[in-house]
């Protein structure tokens, strides 16, 4: 093989070698003998001094763009601008827009849910607003806010005597009468209601008595009852509530549920709201509590309203009466108490007024508790004190 190079090859393979090496032997030899020579290799220049940076021809902001964009970048002294400072830049431009969209994605979320709340809110609701609605209906427009009565209390009023305070020592019936007000009145206001009548058609008195809201009444009484009811498993019907919250029961475990004094309290509650003043009558032995009447206005307008429901306001149809003066009409005939609304009528408006009341004890419980927009709870209270 060496046989065969050619004396070219040998010339330029055994001549003198680069000038870097010579250079590098060069320093070499220089720094042995002591010489202070720069030791910065021959083949690295040192670097130019950079020109001051001119900031008026730097821009105040980046563009939003997803790269480095050179038309931002300084016209001098592009080293001394970090490709690292840039590239921050970049990141928390990208980390705000991703935080913008996630906040606008969350807060959509929650005003989807909110959404859905409240849409479930009026659901279930509506339907204790219609009966705080109709509460507000039932009123008198022309009573106060302290005048306005409950059944029991009306029925109470009509059944005392104004000057002796007290009613008749031979009603037996208003006892019941008022426990059977206060069933309808929590169903006037949106607490009670009778269980389905089911495929087999029950009767109103073999139904059920279902606690449909334990909302707080605001009167003493109906919050207890309220209570007993919605405590008592299982369910009972229209009749077992009136006896049980009358004491008329021959079992010793359910005397609990009795209401005790109501005539008492709810004279209590006609004297706070101005109505009823309180007295101390002595009775030969004893001592008797009385409440005279003390605002006539109040009791007037309510016999007014009774007697104008069957007089001068009378409809055919019971449906299209009020909810609340056709109970009292009925509850007041069944506590018999009815006839004092009637008392200072002439004979022929007497004898007419009782003719129509009849009329409406003449209709069927049934039948009319079947028909549309009516309340299932006061007609099985009227066909328990009628059957």
């Amino acid at each position: 093989m060496h046989s065969r190079l050619s004396s070219g090859h040998v010339r330029r393979h055994c001549q003198a070698p680069p000038c870097w090496i010579r250079k590098w032997a060069e320093s070499e030899q220089e720094s042995r003998a002591g010489l202070n020579v720069d030791r910065r290799p021959f083949f690295s220049p040192p670097p130019p001094p950079l020109p001051p940076l001119d900031r008026s021809t730097v821009s105040p902001s980046p563009p939003w763009t997803s790269r480095l964009h050179a038309s931002w970048l300084p016209a001098a002294g592009l080293g001394r601008i970090s490709v690292l400072r840039a590239r921050i830049v970049l990141a928390a431009t990208a980390m705000t827009s991703l935080t913008q969209r996630t906040s606008g994605l969350v807060q959509r979320r929650t005003e989807a849910i909110r959404s859905a709340a409240a849409d479930k809110e009026r659901e279930s609701g509506g339907e204790e607003d219609e009966a705080r609605r109709g509460e507000e209906e039932d009123e008198d427009k022309g009573d106060s806010k302290e005048t306005r009565l409950t059944l029991m209390e009306e029925v109470l009023l009509l059944g005392l005597k104004d000057r002796e305070g007290y009613t008749s020592f031979w009603n037996d019936c208003i006892s019941s009468g008022l426990r059977g007000c206060m069933l309808v009145e929590l169903a006037l206001r949106g607490r009670l209601q009778l269980e389905a009548c089911g495929v087999r058609r029950k009767s109103l008195l073999s139904r059920k008595v279902i606690c449909k809201s334990d909302a707080p009444t605001g009167d003493v009484l109906l919050d207890e009852a309220l209570k007993h009811i919605k405590e008592t498993q299982p369910p009972e019907t229209v009749q077992s509530w009136i006896e049980l919250l009358s004491g008329e029961t021959w079992n010793p475990l359910k005397l609990h549920y009795q209401l005790r004094n109501v005539r008492e309290r709810l004279a209590k509650n006609l004297v706070e709201k101005g109505v009823l003043t309180t007295e101390k009558q002595n009775f030969l032995l004893f001592d008797m509590t009385t409440h005279p009447l003390t605002n006539s206005t109040i009791k007037q307008r309510l016999v007014k309203k009774v007697q104008d429901s069957v007089l001068e306001k009378w409809v055919n149809d019971p449906h299209r009466m009020d909810k609340r003066v056709l109970a009292l009409i009925l509850l007041a005939h069944s506590s018999d108490v009815l006839e004092n609304a009637f008392a200072p009528l002439q004979d022929d408006q007497y004898d007419l007024g009782m003719k129509r009341v009849h009329t409406l004890l003449e209709l069927e419980p049934e039948k009319e508790s079947a028909k549309p927009n009516t309340n299932e709870l006061m007609w099985a209270v009227v066909a328990a004190f009628t059957k």
